[in-house]
């Protein structure tokens, strides 16, 4: 499927789409052996791509078939393959993994928990598509006593500067003096979508873990820690999302284990 040179360097985790632009801008990537412009739409399991001549996207790229893996992103992490200003990011933690994978969404730099990893664009881009309605499920620590006002508007919905969010499901958890603890599932992916609506009710977000994604719970995966997906939770995941096709790579090295 065609899209967006920037959206694809963005998807791989080479850059945000506002430095992937700028990369094109400069010459620095290739399609196919010709120098990329702002605006060309290609299809990355078709086209090569390449980064300063590094290829970034291909036919050969998926080996002899696709990887899933769930990652525990540290706090202090960027959710991409590089950073320009030298920040650790996740591949400082793919030493053991022989195919390229590339994060499916994000986490920013300052939150943990659940990350999925693949080199399957369908499959990314089905979990990222804002009609699949994907559930994300977080566990927040934030800041005062939450009340059921403030429940009741994530519940129903909030206001943000790019519109509306969609109800979100929410569990109280705990409450301390000064900071509560509640869990939040929302179906969408708004940039910085449950900080945001934490603050725009009055309650700001001190820690912030993906727990789920889907039904795929993180568990007792440590932060660092990275696995690949079960061939049930494969399963499952493909199913809801409607794909139906099944990892060669991922299946095989669960039958090994």
């Amino acid at each position: 499927m065609e899209q967006r040179l920037q959206k694809i360097l963005a998807q791989a985790g080479i850059a945000s789409r506002r430095l992937a632009e700028g990369l094109i801008l400069e010459g620095r990537v290739t399609v196919n052996g010709e120098i990329a412009v702002i605006g060309r739409k290609t299809d990355p399991s078709q086209d090569y791509i390449k980064v300063d001549g590094k290829l970034i996207s291909g036919p050969m790229l998926k080996g002899p078939g696709s990887v899933y893996l769930m990652f525990h992103k540290p706090r202090g992490v960027v959710t991409t393959l590089r950073d320009p200003e030298g920040r650790p990011a996740i591949t400082d933690f793919l030493g053991g993994i022989k195919y390229r994978v590339f994060p499916v969404g994000r986490l920013d730099y300052y939150s943990d928990g659940l990350l999925l990893l693949t080199n399957d664009g369908d499959f990314a881009n089905a979990i990222l598509h804002p009609s699949r309605k994907i559930p994300k499920t977080y566990l927040l620590k934030i800041k005062g006593a939450v009340d059921e006002k403030s429940i009741g508007e994530l519940r129903r919905g909030v206001k943000l500067e790019d519109g509306w969010t969609m109800p979100a499901k929410v569990k109280r958890i705990k409450e301390s003096e000064n900071n509560s603890w509640i869990e939040i599932t929302i179906y969408e992916g708004k940039k910085r979508q449950v900080r945001r609506m934490l603050e725009k009710v009055g309650h700001p977000v001190i820690k912030l873990k993906r727990t789920a994604i889907n039904g795929l719970k993180l568990r007792d995966l440590k932060p660092g820690e990275i696995r690949h997906l079960t061939h049930e939770e494969l399963s499952v995941i493909r199913k809801e999302i409607g794909i139906e096709r099944q990892s060669m790579v991922s299946n095989r090295q669960q039958k090994k284990k």
